[in-house]
């Protein structure tokens, strides 16, 4: 298991930010995130308040950003966190199909603007998952379906496939790569998830239904309750005080997924002093750096 002292989850400004004070005070990091670091940056024509820089395009921005951590040695691991789970004074995450051990987290991972679907909440451990290589086992030899945001699932789609009877694959894109026989992809979007006690039927937008025995959601990110089990929200933002920490010791969060205004600047400064933060709970624990 490799072990850090901050991980950070999430490679947005507040993120980057987080990763390049961390690094600067000689403390080990992961630094998680997808491809784009931030979507909404990447997009954005100009950033006009930003101090020093006017006039930038959002994506010259970001690969600012990006180009300063890459200089300071961090590198941005390009895969999903699919869940984090407090170990007494450390952390266990789940990144992928592999495990890393953190001596303290910080979640920078953005506004998650996607909504539940109707009975989604309700069937969360009975029948819904999140991660495909955490619940693949309770699955073997059974029929479940997956719905995925990204072409970069599909190896968690084809791991699923090894283990079910049958998986009915929902993507949200276009093209799909090469899959196994026991997988049907359906061109069509899930309206409901239906059951008792647990999960038992998909009623689709264009009108038919799939019985599964459970449904594995792929999402580009999880929602911030399922990642953090215990994690304190207002709304769909993270509850911190003045030092960026969150209700569980050792997680501190920064960004948007704090709380408004979205802005650049904002992010940027509350990720220096989230890694700040997180570099003094590391210190009280007398934890030589990793």
């Amino acid at each position: 298991m490799e072990k850090v002292d901050v991980a950070i989850i999430g490679c947005g400004p507040a993120g980057l930010s987080a990763a390049v004070n961390v690094k600067a005070r000689n403390r080990s990091v992961l630094l998680v995130g997808p491809k784009l670091c931030s979507s909404a940056l990447h997009k954005a024509h100009r950033v006009n308040n930003y101090l020093g820089m006017p006039g930038l395009s959002g994506d010259e921005l970001r690969k600012s950003f990006i180009r300063h951590v890459r200089e300071m040695g961090v590198d941005i691991t390009q895969v999903s966190v699919s869940g984090i789970f407090p170990m007494g004074d450390s952390f266990q995450l789940q990144v992928q199909d592999e495990f890393w051990e953190a001596r303290t987290v910080i979640l920078t991972t953005g506004v998650f603007a996607a909504k539940s679907l109707p009975g989604e909440n309700t069937y969360v451990g009975k029948g819904i998952s999140y991660c495909g290589t955490c619940d693949a086992m309770f699955y073997r030899d059974k029929t479940i379906a997956v719905l995925a945001d990204d072409v970069e699932h599909e190896d968690e789609v084809r791991f699923l496939a090894e283990v079910a009877k049958k998986v009915y694959f929902l993507p949200k894109y276009e093209k799909t790569g090469e899959l196994l026989p026991n997988v049907e992809v359906l061109r069509d979007k899930v309206k409901e998830f239906q059951g008792g006690e647990r999960l038992e039927t998909l009623l689709l937008a264009e009108g038919g239904e799939l019985n599964v025995d459970g449904a594995f959601l792929l999402k580009e990110q999880m929602p911030m309750a399922q990642l953090v089990s215990g994690l304190e929200l207002v709304e769909k933002h993270i509850k911190v005080d003045t030092n960026m920490a969150t209700n569980i010791p050792g997680v501190f969060a920064a960004g948007d997924v704090a709380g408004k205004p979205y802005q650049v600047a904002k992010a940027v400064g509350q990720g220096q002093l989230a890694a700040l933060s997180a570099v003094a709970y590391v210190d009280s624990k007398k934890g030589a750096p990793v």
